[in-house]
């Protein structure tokens, strides 16, 4: 006979101390409830208390693990967005984690004792970095694009050129978040070729705003021509509209300096005379999930006026993270050692050859013969819809069964995903592969493979 739920919760006093009377009651019911049912149908089913109560507590360890956990991320891509894109620098961690812990002074101006403005320390940094008048912030770049629209350009005309009509991650649309701003989308041009005549004949009384899209997501090649900034902005100033762009990624350093892709900055593209820009936080900023509008100070002050800003605005964590990130960028010559993405970025091509064939023969020791481990050429990319064409010399660990014309990699991938902390990689061409470039702590990544069940 089956023990009632009073006695086990009697038994069961460390159980309740450490997750509740009421969570350790649903957990004891179910473990009983399917043990019920298992003599019913004629199973065996043990209904020893201390049996059940160790089922019960099993269930509330595994409902007390989060569900958010550190993964190695092997895919090659830095900014990967299902693996959460961009990791924090360490001063920008302890930021966030001082902002949770204590009262701060997020609103209040110490010399004065009066209220102050959330965004008034990161402004001021935004503004010394790409050459703005002013700045704020939102969630995230979409969130930008949405907010600048619906302020500056409600109820009325935006003409944007169709070879830049993006589409995001999720399949967010720009003429999808075009609509939701209550503005109306004029497609001018042609998807592969646009031409400034084709925006100077859009233009009439109900035109708000020029906007170009900056497509880090994808390239068109071939018989091309696109509007440079240069010409809308003066296209824009001839008929008193503002100029927005949206960079998309955005970055605020060139990283031709750094050996990568070229990537235009927002300084840049403000002094080219666009009037309000605006940028993604996560990506090659390299910080917390935000988006950056940038620009002139008039226009500045009408987003920040629009109702809809409070309901998209940064809570005090992703401001105080941001913050340090962007007092990174003071130190250009730092950056490579001190904001990971930059330097999963720039890691030296030779480097994960040689991590790669450190770690590979552990792998090979602990699959056995019945698979291949072999290190291969990788190409790496950025990641985030980040200069999508572009790739980065890099090495990986190649899995493979090694009976030929079997592919297993779905069970290799499984097996991987299952450790501790589990492990992220990519299939290609019948292998499961390892790319190096992002593996920072090598020691406990080889530490856990000896858990692997394939």
């Amino acid at each position: 006979m089956l023990p009632s739920i009073d006695r086990l919760l009697l038994q069961s006093g460390g159980v309740v101390e450490k997750y509740g009377h009421r969570a350790t009651t649903v957990a004891l019911q179910e473990v009983v409830q399917n043990r019920r049912e298992r003599i019913v149908s004629g199973h065996h089913a043990s209904t020893d208390e201390d049996s059940i109560t160790q089922a019960a507590e099993r269930i509330l360890e595994t409902r007390a693990t989060p569900e958010t956990r550190p993964v190695f991320n092997l895919t090659g891509t830095v900014l990967h967005t299902n693996l959460g894109r961009a990791v924090l620098p360490e001063k920008a961690i302890a930021a966030i984690s001082s902002a949770a812990m204590d009262y701060s002074n997020l609103e209040l101006n110490l010399a004065t004792g009066k209220r102050g403005d959330r965004e008034s320390h990161v402004e001021s940094l935004v503004c010394e970095l790409t050459g703005a008048e002013a700045a704020t912030f939102v969630n995230n770049n979409a969130a930008a694009v949405l907010l600048v629209l619906n302020t500056l350009a409600m109820n009325r005309e935006v003409p944007v050129s169709r070879g830049e009509l993006v589409e995001i991650g999720g399949s967010f649309r720009i003429p999808e978040v075009m609509q939701r701003a209550n503005c109306t989308l004029i497609e001018v041009g042609a998807t592969n070729r646009t031409h400034i005549k084709d925006f100077r004949d859009a233009i009439n009384e109900q035109t708000a705003l020029l906007m170009k899209v900056h497509t880090s997501n994808y390239k068109i090649e071939g018989f091309t021509k696109e509007v440079s900034i240069s010409e809308l902005a003066k296209l824009a100033a001839e008929f008193e509209l503002p100029f927005v762009m949206d960079l998309g990624s955005g970055s605020l350093v060139d990283f031709g300096r750094f050996g990568l892709p070229h990537e235009p900055t927002a300084a840049h593209i403000l002094s080219q005379g666009a009037d309000v820009i605006t940028f993604s936080g996560d990506k090659l900023l390299g910080g917390p999930q935000s988006g950056l509008i940038a620009g002139r100070a008039d226009l500045i002050a009408r987003i920040k006026a629009n109702p809809l800003k409070r309901a998209l605005r940064l809570d005090k964590m992703t401001l105080a993270g941001l913050t340090e990130v962007l007092k990174l960028y003071r130190n250009p010559d730092g950056l490579e050692q001190n904001l990971p993405t930059l330097r999963h970025l720039t890691r030296p091509a030779e480097q994960i050859r040689q991590q790669a064939e450190r770690v590979a023969p552990t792998i090979a020791a602990v699959l056995g013969e019945r698979y291949c481990v072999e290190v291969c050429d990788a190409a790496s990319q950025i990641g985030s819809g980040s200069l999508p064409t572009e790739t980065i010399p890099s090495s990986a660990i190649g899995i493979r069964s090694a009976n030929i014309g079997e592919d297993n990699t779905h069970s290799i991938a499984a097996a991987f995903r299952a450790l501790p902390t589990p492990v992220i990689g990519h299939t290609r061409k019948g292998s499961f592969m390892l790319d190096l470039r992002c593996l920072d702590d090598e020691a406990r990544f080889v530490a856990q493979l000896g858990s692997l069940r394939i």
